[in-house]
């Protein structure tokens, strides 16, 4: 391992192979879940460094484990606790090394901080519409490698959907160029979607080429309360009647989701709350490619007529970006405010949006049933049919204890619930380690094989980021 580290220290520079000191932010994953252990944290420059790091990790057949922002959700980004697996940090390389407003395409480098690249289009005037709780520290390599969602998927799709082209290291240390920045090209099979979701197990992710997109003239937000999830359905089939390509986000939260915001976050003024005729508030955006006086007066249109068939009994608009701020803010806090609550279990979840209402009843009322007392924290994208479906102790309870004594219980409840109404365990946050053995068990038999055979042919010596997805 020293003949390693001294070919690392040539490749990247003494000081960008780190061995000794606090390590914690390498090797701890963002839930203070899992603590590993790295033999080196190496931070290359640039695609020729990471190159040759992995071909000095292949010689040897030494795991990499590639590492952005380290925000992930799924344990997919941090070293196990061996001690020999190399953390490939890509921070470093954060240039943007070309913006095209013709072809509405940006290439910028993997280590691109996610608000960054979104200030990097707006200064260009144009618009980059990924967003996500974490922006302000995950990176786009992290995002692609994941196919991260966030809250405007309902119009813009997921982070696949947003990449025109990457360019990646293989498992061998070669360099693929594929950042063409074409919207046709059929030439072959998609590489790029191999690698897009793929965690960094079949090769490293190193720089992409994204759509941009024309910036609105106006943006309104919206907040509504509902008397039901049936209504906020409703509602959101209406939005997208009268709104069409103008709705760019669809937000749904539960009461008491809501009421934690309201409880460790009393400065936040959360409208509707404790509304027993508001079982659930929706936060709507409409983009506008007129003015906003044309935004308004479709949106207070869309409403009209929401009152009128009765998915809405009350309803604010933002007067202001302020405002409008501040709504987002409510929403974006409560996986704050859960934290604040205490220890709790996640799931991020995805079901078709018809059948979302069905599915939060029966999985409801199993819990209630199994766990008596048991408080459910859900809200999510249901524009998009992702929920985040958290499972919280009794107001009574010992949360560490509650952990330690149902989370495997309550994950088999839901993720049961989950695959009877057809749906994902796993929408926008990957696999990782932590959900690697439930994949094993929801995905079909001819699916894993097909996805061993891709790993097995582009990574067979299983050095990149092994465990993670599949267990092999």
């Amino acid at each position: 391992m020293t003949t390693l580290l001294d070919t690392l220290r040539a490749i990247v520079g003494p000081t960008h192979v780190i061995t000794e000191g606090d390590l914690t932010a390498w090797e701890q994953d963002w839930r203070r879940r899992v603590r590993g252990k790295a033999l080196a944290v190496v931070r290359p420059a640039n695609t020729q460094e990471v190159a040759a790091v992995v071909k000095a990790c292949a010689a040897v057949g030494t795991a990499i484990v590639p590492q952005g922002g380290n925000t992930g959700l799924a344990v997919g980004s941090t070293p196990d606790d061996s001690g020999t697996q190399i953390v490939l940090s890509l921070t470093r390389m954060n240039a943007v090394r070309s913006v095209d407003t013709d072809n509405l395409t940006m290439t910028v480098e993997a280590g691109c901080i996610l608000q960054n690249l979104q200030d990097v289009a707006q200064n260009a005037g144009v618009l980059f519409p990924l967003s996500l709780a974490a922006e302000g520290s995950c990176t786009i390599g992290g995002n692609l490698g994941t196919n991260a969602g966030g809250t405007q998927v309902v119009r813009y799709g997921n982070a696949r959907d947003l990449c025109l082209g990457l360019e990646v290291v293989t498992a061998q240390g070669e360099v693929w160029d594929g950042l063409k920045g074409l919207r046709k090209d059929n030439t072959g099979y998609d590489l790029r979607d191999l690698f897009i979701g793929s965690e960094g197990t079949l090769g490293i992710i190193t720089a992409a080429t994204m759509k941009l997109y024309p910036q609105p003239a106006a943006n309104l937000t919206a907040w509504a309360a509902v008397p039901s999830m049936e209504h906020a359905v409703a509602l959101l089939g209406l939005a997208h009647k009268q709104l069409g390509a103008g709705l760019t986000g669809f937000e749904v939260m539960g009461q008491f989701a809501l009421s934690l915001v309201g409880k460790h976050m009393p400065q936040l003024r959360v409208p509707f709350l404790g509304d027993e005729n508001a079982p659930w508030c929706v936060l709507l955006e409409n983009s506008d490619s007129e003015s906003e006086e044309h935004a308004r007066a479709r949106f207070e249109s869309l409403l009209e007529t929401a009152f009128e068939m009765g998915c809405v009994t009350d309803a604010v608009v933002a007067e202001n970006l302020t405002q409008a701020h501040q709504l987002w803010h409510i929403r974006e806090s409560i996986p704050l405010a859960q934290a604040e609550e205490g220890l709790n279990i996640k799931h991020d979840i995805s079901v078709q949006i018809s059948r979302i209402p069905a599915f939060v009843a029966h999985t409801d009322a199993v819990l209630q049933h199994e766990i008596p007392g048991v408080r459910l924290v859900n809200f999510g994208h249901l524009g998009d049919g992702n929920l985040h479906y958290n499972v919280q102790a009794p107001a009574e309870g010992d949360p560490k204890a509650f952990l330690r004594e149902h989370e495997d219980h309550v994950n088999h409840l839901v993720y049961e619930a989950v695959a009877e109404f057809g749906g994902s365990f796993s929408a926008e946050h990957g696999i990782g380690e932590l959900k690697a053995e439930k994949l094993a068990k929801y995905q079909s038999p001819v699916a894993l094989g097909m996805m061993r055979a891709i790993k097995q042919a582009l990574d067979p010596q299983g050095i990149m980021n092994p465990g993670r997805v599949l267990k092999v």
